[in-house]
């Protein structure tokens, strides 16, 4: 595999763009794929097998573009699929979960951890999991917020209605007074401050999103695949569909580095 070779990343929606932003900020070598499947968002309320389809059929067209490796940004996703994926493709696949338990496990100071995330990630039980293996003793509290990825995608994060079923969504984590909280979804770093302001500034909100590109860093150095070489990187943007909003929200987020979407049906 050449060392100039893109990485891939997929999830469900916009939601990678947080994924994305990290790996160009700690691996500014290195050139990205990035798919969006904007057409089947939410993959939360989906069940494990058509997930695990859908995941097949995205790895399998970014293999055909030629990535060196993979970054599964999508909990969900991570959660159903990334053990069948990294049976069957021959590339590093690096998922979200393990990445975002590290972290809070490294922040928590009272031993009080809450997860949101989607129905499907929450239902899995794989944050709690990866979780208590790390920290046996640790309380966790998960709740889905199945709302937050459609309100996110919308647009509408700063709006009072969003606020309004945020501190609905996230009531267990007050009174449970956890003192960190995964954003168990890739998509929920888009609305950080809203959910900051719910639970209260002295909470450690934990974007796996930082984890995660530096795992990627470290597991394509392992593999002797890293991109030394300057000033070559390039990126790729691709949605399912809907590439204008899929555009503008990603401007909103990246900037300059993303100036035009692809289109492409899976499935």
């Amino acid at each position: 595999m050449s060392s100039d070779a893109p990485i891939g990343v997929f999830d469900s929606g916009i939601g990678g763009l947080t994924v994305v932003r990290e790996l160009i900020q700690q691996l500014p070598n290195e050139s990205i794929i990035d798919f969006g499947d904007t057409a089947r968002v939410p993959y939360g309320p989906k069940s494990p097998d058509t997930v695990l389809r859908y995941s097949r059929e995205i790895v399998s067209y970014l293999k055909g573009e030629g990535v060196k490796a993979l970054v599964v940004a999508c909990n969900t996703a991570t959660a159903h699929a990334l053990p069948a994926l990294r049976e069957e493709f021959d590339f590093p696949i690096i998922g979200v979960i393990g990445p975002g338990a590290r972290a809070a496990v490294a922040a928590t100071t009272q031993k009080r951890i809450g997860v949101i995330g989607t129905a499907g990630t929450v239902r899995s039980g794989a944050y709690e999991k990866a979780i208590r293996k790390l920290l046996p003793d640790v309380q966790v509290v998960a709740q889905a917020c199945a709302l937050f990825v459609p309100l996110i995608e919308e647009g509408w994060v700063d709006t009072e209605p969003t606020r309004a079923i945020a501190r609905n969504y996230l009531a267990p984590m007050v009174s449970a007074d956890v003192d960190t909280l995964v954003l168990g979804c890739t998509h929920y770093p888009l609305m950080k401050t809203v959910i900051g302001n719910v639970v209260g500034r002295e909470v450690r909100l934990i974007d796996s999103a930082h984890e995660t590109a530096r795992e990627t860093g470290d597991r394509l150095r392992e593999k002797g695949i890293a991109n030394d070489s300057p000033n070559g990187a390039q990126y790729r943007f691709i949605a399912s569909d809907a590439p204008d909003t899929f555009l503008s929200l990603g401007q909103r987020f990246l900037g300059s580095a993303i100036d035009r979407v692809e289109t492409r049906t899976l499935g």
